[in-house]
């Protein structure tokens, strides 16, 4: 695993302008090199709510690393450790990627997956990003299709489903996450900038947020925004601020899946 896991400054990436209604959004982020855009009309919220729910698989688990096959060419893949056993419930972590980047970037949480025995689902967003206003009702969906796909195959701890993301995941995690809070049993915010929450909020997850203090992408202020923010509606927050920036580093890493899987 590489000393920095993500690094957004190596994208490129220079400024993002981001407006959210509901779970309708507009999001408009600027590569280097890009021209500008304007943002569009803001298109109808879309229905929050993801009905896939843990019990019983039907189908066999795939071992490894597998293609999710639910479309192309943005899809998405399933990781099923080693040690799993349709015995035992399993803990699931769900992770979105950034803006323009797609499920490798979380190839590096395959061996947490096998060293810590999680289940890994990392779906692809239908467009540029999570935030994009022309995929937010298809995103909804895809998500809800590709946890239908793990329930159907793997058994599933309800205890123990984590749902994560990176920078522009990181904010559409939190933003989802809180309407799915009956679903969800933990949110890991990871260098998010944006929340807007979701309607109607259901259940308080706890929350684990990291953000670099040098971020350049999205400063720590709208971090600590979102912490305010999640705080006076009741949420259990655990912030972890580190040097460095717009990045998941290893430690912040261990120290979150450590707080996920109840490791004291």
């Amino acid at each position: 695993m590489s000393s920095q896991f993500f690094d957004g400054d190596r994208r490129g990436w220079s400024r993002r302008e981001f407006v959210w209604t509901g779970l309708g959004a507009i999001a408009a982020p600027m590569l280097v090199g890009c021209s500008d855009s304007s943002p569009t009309e803001p298109t109808p919220a879309a229905d929050p709510r993801l009905t896939a729910r843990p019990g019983v698989p039907t189908l066999p688990a795939p071992p490894g690393r597998t293609a999710l096959g639910l479309a192309s060419p943005r899809d998405g893949f399933l990781y099923v450790p080693s040690g799993y056993s349709a015995d035992v419930p399993t803990p699931l972590f769900v992770a979105l990627h950034g803006y323009g980047a797609t499920s490798d970037d979380w190839s590096g949480y395959i061996d947490h997956a096998e060293a810590r025995g999680f289940v890994l689902l990392a779906p692809e967003s239908r467009s540029i990003s999570w935030t994009a206003a022309d995929s937010i009702a298809a995103d909804v969906a895809f998500i809800d299709d590709a946890l239908q796909h793990t329930f159907d195959r793997c058994r599933i701890d309800p205890a123990h489903i984590a749902f994560a993301g990176f920078s522009d995941g990181a904010s559409y995690a939190v933003s989802l996450g809180v309407a799915n809070g009956d679903l969800f049993t933990n949110l890991l915010v990871h260098s998010g900038g944006f929340y807007w929450p979701a309607s109607p909020i259901v259940g308080k997850p706890p929350v684990y947020q990291s953000h670099g203090t040098s971020d350049q992408i999205l400063p720590l202020t709208l971090a600590r925004t979102i912490e305010a923010q999640l705080l006076s509606e009741g949420y259990d927050v655990t912030f972890e601020e580190f040097d460095g920036g717009h990045q998941l580093l290893p430690a912040t890493s261990q120290a979150s899946l450590d707080w996920f899987l109840d490791v004291s």
